[in-house]
């Protein structure tokens, strides 16, 4: 994927979107090699690369910094940048200010977390050309007021305030829109109700298509299992095996050897 118009080619052929996020040049390079759809340099960043207990503590200025270095290492990936906590409520002024430094980092569009409140500076984002990918459900910026990690949308009323949420997003003009914890029949629902592709996470099969953070589905933390999580390999494991032939090898001298010695 290059553009945006690519998330509407997938959504009109039916062809599922594959995202993950991302930190950094070195897996951003590797993923470039890959058919991966499209990278996320979410403020899942301050938990994975900051060990924050959630994501409020990151910045515009921080996942600019990961977004330049993500965009340099895949230059042939769409890349999305999350608005951090509170950066879409201090103002017009203000959330403009933090979309200019992550669009200036080499972003091809943001994403914002929720609805409510924030409609008017959407509407403005988009009219100012910036693509906009919209978040519901579990919204981990909200973490505190949902009271934790918890599946959204199983209450009728909260379901329906979900589907009213998502078509005034895409009246708003965002190109596509996130579902996470979502009840699966909800997701699939709303993803049948949108003309844009909804990308879920917890979300069921029906949606659009699927984003998973890269650190969990590779395995890189076995103390973090949710339900919706596959681990697709266990680079944790692997790491540690590493690392410890690593050390046996220095401590038998074996080492380096001349293969690994300048004469």
């Amino acid at each position: 994927m290059k553009t945006k118009l690519d998330f509407a080619k997938k959504k009109k052929s039916g062809d599922k979107i594959t995202m993950l996020t991302c930190y950094d040049y070195t897996f951003a390079k590797i993923l470039n090699a890959t058919s991966i759809d499209s990278l996320l340099v979410g403020d899942s960043l301050a938990q994975v690369i900051y060990g924050h207990p959630n994501t409020l503590a990151a910045t515009a200025d921080m996942i600019a910094q990961h977004t330049e270095a993500v965009v340099r290492g895949a230059p042939d990936k769409f890349v999305v940048a999350d608005m951090p906590f509170l950066s879409v409520r201090k103002g017009l002024r203000a959330a403009m200010d933090a979309v200019h430094v992550l669009m200036k980092s080499g972003a091809h569009a943001i994403k914002i977390e929720c609805l409510q409140g924030q409609e008017k500076i959407i509407h403005h984002i988009v009219e100012s050309g910036v693509p906009v990918m919209g978040h519901l459900g579990l919204t981990p910026q909200s973490i505190h007021q949902l009271g934790g990690p918890k599946i959204q949308g199983r209450d009728q009323r909260v379901a329906e305030q979900m589907l009213t949420d998502s078509l005034k997003l895409q009246e708003l003009g965002c190109f596509s829109l996130v579902l996470e914890c979502v009840p699966a029949i909800l997701a699939g629902e709303i993803t049948g109700k949108l003309e844009i592709p909804t990308i879920g996470i917890g979300a069921g099969n029906k949606t659009s298509g699927q984003i998973l953070v890269k650190q969990d589905m590779l395995g890189m933390n076995s103390q973090f299992s949710p339900k919706f999580l596959k681990k697709f390999a266990d680079l944790e494991g692997e790491t540690k095996s590493a690392v410890e032939k690593y050390i046996r090898d220095t401590l038998a001298e074996t080492f380096p050897t001349k293969e690994h010695s300048y004469e």
